[in-house]
């Protein structure tokens, strides 16, 4: 039997008073696996892939099966103090399910539980991913070789809660849904003195100043217009007292693009500038991209085609077109090797995700459920292939 609406919400809620960080899971790995023990079937499989011990992939074998078809929901927590009073609130001091990956497995465990008592025409991979907040586990996964043999899937799809849309909403769109990143971290050296004295000093203050500005006009004057891009410094350090000239000087920002190869040419232009800093300033420059595992969510045209016209005829669905944001997925990197989608489910929240206040409504679960199950049922009946990358 599929797993009910209440018992849904009870998943959830065990759930959220356990959340883990990432690549900690460990809690949390083994209650999705005693819950996915209790739908076991004669044709289902699970797999702990030794190189990634908190992540579990299961798989249903379908009847007739022509595809892999695959589906991703992410475990792990982030380092928050709860503070939404709820009786079901985190039980580990420090640490909060507040991007809502409570939800995503809970709905993943529906959909499952429905394809256990429904056997499916083709195969379906469930693959519950530690580290997504950090860590980029869906490339981990990749690098260590867990999509192999009959664990590959030949598509791929996963959802991220969003807490603008009304509950049980499903919103996405054609293009980009995320965008990617690139953290960075800039460090100057100068020369300190004393602040009566700048011509025997070299002060890495002023060439942090000049560099800051500078960066400003990478998206201004190097990225189309009509594009996204974004280039944020968020900390800055230098100095210790107000009459000595600093010798140090650090920023740390991130970068964010709708493509991967706008990405890259932020990144370029800002090598540019910290050589150009070096030549103007005689200082010396070190600059750390962090380039990770957060691609943009850049979802296959053909299938999401197809899930935006399930959703928009489904009878149950209420779809919303979404613009894309400039918040990062992990989910990138994998739809970057497997052709797939990401969408949005609405869970109506005032807090935003990442707050301490964040309290889905948990009538989005049945909704979620019932919209993916229809669709996978939907894609398995259709002929055509997508090539995978």
């Amino acid at each position: 039997m599929s797993l009910t609406e209440a018992e849904l919400i009870q998943i959830r809620r065990h759930l959220h008073q356990i959340p883990e960080l990432a690549l900690q899971e460990v809690q949390t790995h083994a209650y999705l696996r005693s819950v996915i023990e209790q739908l076991a079937t004669p044709f289902m499989e699970l797999k702990t892939p030794a190189e990634l011990p908190t992540a579990l992939l299961v798989l249903i074998k379908g009847t007739a099966p022509r595809r892999t078809i695959g589906y991703r929901a992410d475990i792990d927590a982030l380092p928050v103090t709860e503070a939404t009073g709820l009786p079901y609130a985190s039980k580990h001091p420090g640490v909060m399910h507040a991007c809502g990956h409570d939800v995503h497995m809970t709905v993943a465990l529906g959909v499952l539980s429905y394809f256990a008592s429904h056997r499916p025409q083709d195969n379906l991979l469930f693959f519950f991913q530690p580290a997504e907040e950090s860590e980029n586990g869906g490339k981990l996964a990749y690098e260590a070789g867990v999509f192999t043999g009959q664990w590959r899937p030949d598509e791929f799809y996963g959802l991220h809660d969003n807490p603008e849309l009304p509950a049980g909403a499903i919103g996405c769109r054609l293009g980009t849904l995320f965008a990617g990143t690139t953290e960075f971290n800039i460090e100057i050296e100068g020369v300190g003195g004393h602040a009566a004295f700048p011509h025997q000093a070299n002060d890495a203050v002023v060439a942090m100043g000049t560099l800051i500005t500078q960066i400003q006009t990478i998206v201004a004057r190097n990225v189309d217009p009509i594009q996204s891009g974004v280039v944020t410094i968020g900390k800055v350090q230098a100095g210790t007292i107000r009459n000595v000239i600093a010798d140090h000087a650090r920023l740390e920002g991130t970068i964010r693009g709708l493509t991967q190869a706008m990405i890259l040419t932020i990144d370029e232009r800002l090598k540019a500038l910290c050589q150009g800093l070096e030549t103007a300033f005689g200082v010396k420059v070190k600059l750390t991209l962090n380039q990770g595992g957060y691609w943009p969510v850049e979802n296959n045209s053909a299938l999401t085609k197809h899930l935006i016209e399930y959703m928009r005829s489904a009878p149950a669905v209420n779809y919303v077109e979404t613009a894309p944001a400039m918040t990062g997925e992990d989910f990138g990197y994998l739809l970057a090797k497997f052709p797939g989608t990401m969408f949005w489910l609405g869970v109506d929240c005032n807090a935003q995700l990442h707050s301490a206040k964040l309290a889905p409504q948990e009538k989005a679960i049945q909704a979620g459920v019932t919209a993916i199950t229809g669709f996978l049922t939907a894609r398995m009946q259709q002929n055509y292939e997508v090539t995978a990358k």
